[in-house]
């Protein structure tokens, strides 16, 4: 359960059910990858301006005992609200790719797909990808579809993560 700040900008609220702090845990894979369990924590915040930023922080979890292995994605960002229920996302990553994704927001559920894709000289081949994030019984539950390194675009990343704050 979450209360909706009565401070947050009028076009923020259809995104309001983002903010906050998330924890959990998640499935990683894709045909160059072995697949594996992660833990994830994402934090969600406002300074009273029209947009939520977006920070998230991942690691590989031990199969076996579920301690932390080593670090794993970083991604830093911002949801900006358009109008008619569509919305942008825009993240940045330190190995050298920048996403720009557009899409639709719906009461607790939004979709996405890359509008755009800038990759550093020497950034892996990353194409497109998609992604859906949906707030499922108090829960932030998200997938990612990944079209890379000579693959079509297919399931890479899933997760369901628990409000902490």
């Amino acid at each position: 359960m979450f209360n909706l700040d009565q401070d947050i900008p009028e076009p923020l609220r259809p995104l309001a059910w983002l903010i906050g702090r998330w924890e959990g845990a998640g499935v990683v894979g894709y045909p160059t990858i072995e697949s594996a369990h992660f833990g994830q924590e994402v934090e969600v915040t406002h300074d009273g301006r029209g947009f939520l930023k977006w920070e998230s922080k991942a690691w590989i979890l031990d199969s076996e005992n579920g301690a932390k292995v080593r670090p794993a994605a970083v991604e830093s960002g911002f949801w900006r609200p358009l109008e008619n229920g569509e919305v942008e996302l825009l993240l940045a990553h330190p190995t050298g790719i920048l996403e720009l994704y557009y899409g639709t927001m719906e009461p607790a559920k939004i979709q996405l797909k890359t509008d755009g894709v800038l990759r550093a000289p020497g950034a892996k081949e990353y194409n497109a990808a998609t992604r859906m994030y949906g707030l499922v019984e108090s829960n932030l539950l998200w997938v990612m579809d990944m079209a890379a390194v000579g693959q079509e675009l297919q399931s890479h990343v899933s997760a369901t993560l628990k409000r902490v704050e």
